[in-house]
């Protein structure tokens, strides 16, 4: 009974976990992990790019809260993919603050869970931004799309299934509640994938410095 009413609990309340259901060796596994990714995050910040990473930050505290229904749960936005293709490192810090702020004023996942949701977040944000950001920075912009929208997917994909060995390490029963978030969010792969190639294709065509590229009519 414990297992299937989290299991509902996690389909309607979108990719955090909840304090109370990981055991103490993952919660201080996750934690460790998202010390480390947020002090070289720090460490990587240019000091004139924070008041973008605040700006992002909050892009994705408002992104989490909208949620789209499917059948009887529903989803939400995580943008994961977008930030990591834009901010690199920093993305650590900014989702801790955010889902920071929303443990406090929402009571999403929560304070002791902190840890583990930042790294289930981050770290694929991180894993896309060194595969796909050379297509993304590169000069033929089909390319850079499809890179970008397999950022946005395939970092919800990598978030669905951290989620899900964080559970699965905490005791085998949760195994179908590990399986039921990974599934449940694929469509949200899709709509992420769309998303974060409708928006580098933007940046590249009217900001590309945010994206860090460079001008290529140099001689």
């Amino acid at each position: 009974m414990i297992v299937l009413s989290f299991c509902k609990k996690v389909l309607q309340n979108k990719m955090h976990i909840s304090e109370g259901v990981l055991s103490a060796p993952v919660l201080a596994a996750g934690a460790s992990f998202s010390a480390g990714g947020v002090c070289l995050g720090l460490k990587r910040m240019d000091y004139d790019r924070i008041p973008f990473v605040a700006i992002l930050t909050s892009t994705f505290f408002v992104a989490s809260l909208i949620h789209i229904p499917l059948g009887p749960s529903s989803i939400h936005l995580i943008l994961n993919g977008l930030l990591g293709l834009i901010l690199g490192w920093s993305v650590f810090p900014a989702i801790l603050v955010a889902l920071t702020l929303q443990a406090i004023l929402f009571q999403f996942g929560g304070l002791t869970v902190l840890g583990v949701n930042t790294f289930t977040m981050a770290f694929p944000a991180i894993f896309c931004y060194y595969i796909f950001t050379p297509a993304v920075r590169g000069e033929n912009p089909k390319l850079a799309i499809f890179g970008a929208f397999l950022a946005g997917a395939v970092s919800v994909f990598l978030s669905g299934l951290l989620v899900g060995t964080a559970l699965v390490f905490t005791g085998s029963s949760f195994i179908v509640a590990a399986k039921a978030i990974v599934v449940a969010h694929i469509p949200i792969m899709i709509i992420e994938g769309i998303i974060t190639a409708s928006v580098i294709a933007f940046l590249r065509r009217v900001k590309p410095e945010v994206l860090r590229i460079r001008s290529q009519k140099t001689v």
